[in-house]
């Protein structure tokens, strides 16, 4: 029964997730003299943590602005706060500020899909050049033929109806934008979101560790598995937050336990020690 690190992002000094390409048109908001402006701009690539994008005109690093994207096959857009990272002549990268949980779970499901997609698309390829496919494979071109295609008729007073449902849905998430705006300008500057650290790299700087105790209901239930927990550790080493990301219930008690006593060597950056997220895997075996 131990610590295991899970599969993670690698921990880079400039970037807290890998980042994805994309092509689609960036809505950028940047207050002057208390003022909003509308800047153009296309976004080139994605992660959870941020954005990169082709901005025309000028942004200063540690500028706050407020963006919003759509995402293909995403019906609903990603609005965000934002920090300015860097910006070489038209070229700039965004850190995402407070993105809620269901806005990541949007930008995860795109990353998925078109994760898959590229994968259907490489192995479509070799099947073609006469390789083998690492999927299944593709439904007959004769089957698809065969199958009845079905036609969708809309009468005129649902078509209509739809329109209504939504320009509706549109006018409250304008509504919505305008107000998060409005919070932006209210809150002013924000702190600059933690640096998210690989497990590898905080368990090489555990100082103190407690084996967590394997429940005796888990025990006679035969239940073993992984708990994996999301964690704030503090500028002093000391585990600040713990979140349940995944395992058995009978399990995850009894390892948030004993996480919360671990005790690590304070994470320095730019030689100041400073609050970080990592995640953090228990395993329990039976044997």
């Amino acid at each position: 029964m131990s610590a295991v690190p899970s599969p993670a992002l690698e921990e880079t000094p400039q970037r807290i997730s890998p980042r994805h390409r994309i092509n689609v048109p960036l809505d950028l908001i940047v207050l002057r003299s208390g003022v909003p402006e509308n800047l153009p701009a296309r976004c080139t690539d994605i992660s959870e943590g941020g954005v990169g994008a082709v901005v025309a005109g000028e942004l200063a690093t540690g500028q706050q602005v407020a963006v919003e994207l759509r995402l293909p096959n995403v019906g609903v857009p990603v609005r965000a706060r934002a920090l300015v990272r860097y910006q070489s002549r038209l070229r700039c990268g965004l850190e995402f500020v407070g993105l809620t949980v269901e806005q990541r779970e949007m930008v995860r499901y795109w990353v998925y899909r078109s994760v898959s997609r590229s994968a259907d698309s490489k192995d479509l390829k070799e099947a073609k050049n006469g390789e083998p496919s690492t999927t299944a494979a593709p439904v007959a071109a004769a089957e698809l033929a065969a199958a009845p295609r079905r036609r969708v008729r809309i009468v005129r007073r649902g078509f209509y109806g739809l329109i209504a449902c939504m320009l509706a849905l549109a006018g409250l998430g304008w509504w919505q934008w305008q107000r998060s705006w409005n919070d932006l300008e209210k809150r002013g500057p924000v702190a600059e979101s933690r640096l998210r650290v690989s497990p590898e790299t905080m368990e090489k700087r555990i100082v103190t560790k407690t084996e967590p105790i394997y429940p005796e209901a888990a025990r006679t239930a035969g239940t073993a598995g992984l708990v994996v927990l999301d964690a704030v550790i503090a500028q002093d080493g000391s585990v600040e937050r713990l979140r349940p990301v995944s395992g058995p219930d009978l399990l995850v008690q009894s390892a948030t336990e004993a996480v919360r006593s671990w005790k690590f060597e304070p994470y320095l950056s730019s030689g100041k020690a400073v609050a970080v997220e990592t995640t953090i895997a228990v395993e329990f075996r039976l044997n």
